[in-house]
């Protein structure tokens, strides 16, 4: 595919026309849904700077829904055995993620991928590590919900048995009531996912250090995290080719919005791996194939989705399989333009991998501006995210929330 091509279609430098089929057939550019006449229009709040969410056809956002959600998503009711909720792997002190190297389902199944953040997750037009037909946050959450292989929330066959849970909390009459108020029987597995949604649409943040900046507080960092700042936006580093989207909002090339036409959508190798196998240099370790395993084209092998950066001081591990543990890790591995494994099943050097992306060159860095780097890095954490009582669990202890009696 042309670069203007890409261009056209918000696709990032190395992504295939498998890419761009998949992009095109995945429903992500659904036009925004006015309020109906009377309807008061949602009131998002957003940070300086931020563009209105796209919200899906046919399924706007209330203040109800909202509230029924953050309801479900800290509801350990909704795991087959009642002791894990979605919370469970998507913690708000850790910027919704679980600081695991792998997320473990609730009957003791460890995925093959980590937890990614929920932060920011209403402007992503994909929403899994290799997975670039899961667009939309209702339908990608029946894989945690049901999915059998490998379990994670274990609702799989139970779906009736869930919504009896639900219909016998005196709390949950009214919220799910007040969500759907034109419906005879709201207690259905639809309306379940489309309340979780529209929480996890509210889970914005924008009001870091570096935010501040870049509004105009030039004491907002220090005086290194500015230098780490330069170096992150430098040619020479080039963490933004990667880690910007529309104005440094979004410190990820993933993201949508409304009033745009198409999502910008960037899938890479980053070299972290370089196996052979028969004979075949540039694989991935399975099942972690990246978008090879939806697509089957041989440039996608380990191509992963471009994660944000928002909060990464909050979210080790890091990678889509948790391999590197700190920060300072994640440089060097950028630093040497791909990891080098020495010994072992995984055994290769990743700046050689053939399929790696043309963006991860290496550069050269010294103490001092590693610091600043990270300095910089820390700067994108948001407190206010962080402890925000909005996005906190709203049952009471001792609650049949908090698991099954």
């Amino acid at each position: 595919m042309s670069d203007s091509a890409r261009n056209r279609f918000g696709l990032g430098p190395r992504s295939s026309l498998a890419t761009l089929v998949l992009v095109l057939a995945s429903g992500a550019c659904n036009d925004v849904v006015e309020p109906t006449p009377g309807e008061p229009a949602f009131e998002w709040n957003l940070p300086t700077g931020f563009p209105t969410p796209r919200v899906p056809e046919g399924d706007p956002m209330t203040e109800e829904k909202v509230a029924l959600g953050r309801h479900l998503f800290y509801d350990e009711r909704l795991s087959g055995n009642e002791t894990m909720s979605c919370a469970s792997c998507h913690q708000q002190a850790l910027a919704f993620t679980d600081g695991m190297p792998l997320a473990v389902g609730s009957t003791g199944d460890v995925l093959p991928r980590s937890s990614m953040s929920l932060a920011n997750v209403a402007y992503q037009p994909v929403l899994t590590w290799g997975n670039i037909t899961q667009t939309a946050l209702t339908t990608q959450m029946h894989v945690p919900l049901f999915a059998d292989a490998p379990v994670e929330l274990g609702l799989g066959g139970m779906e009736d048995e869930l919504l009896d849970r639900l219909r016998g909390d005196a709390t949950y009459q009214s919220l799910f009531d007040e969500a759907y108020p034109d419906e005879t029987d709201p207690f259905t597995v639809d309306n379940v996912t489309r309340a979780i949604a529209a929480f996890e649409r509210t889970l914005i943040s924008g009001d870091s250090p570096a935010d501040r900046f870049r509004q105009g507080n030039v004491n907002a960092l220090s005086a290194s995290a500015r230098a780490g700042r330069d170096l992150f936006l430098s040619d020479s580093v080039g963490c933004f080719k990667c880690h910007s989207g529309h104005n440094q909002v979004f410190f990820t090339s993933n993201f949508d919005f409304e009033g745009r036409s198409l999502p910008h959508i960037q899938f890479d190798n980053t070299g972290l791996y370089n196996l052979t196998v028969n004979g075949e240099d540039g694989w991935y370790p399975t099942p972690n194939t990246g978008l090879y395993e939806i697509t089957g084209n041989p440039p996608d092998m380990g191509k992963f989705k471009v994660p944000t950066l928002r909060n990464v001081a909050q979210t080790a591990p890091y990678m889509h399989d948790g391999s590197i543990a700190t920060l300072d890790e994640v440089i060097d591995h950028y630093a040497a333009g791909g990891r080098t494994i020495d010994s072992g099943p995984n055994a290769g050097v990743g700046s050689a991998n053939p399929h790696k992306s043309r963006l991860v060159k290496g550069f050269s860095i010294t103490a001092g501006q590693r610091q600043a780097l990270l300095e910089y890095l820390g700067a994108l954490t948001d407190e206010t995210f962080l402890t925000d009582s909005r996005f906190s669990n709203p049952w009471p202890a001792g609650s049949p929330a908090h698991g099954a009696p």
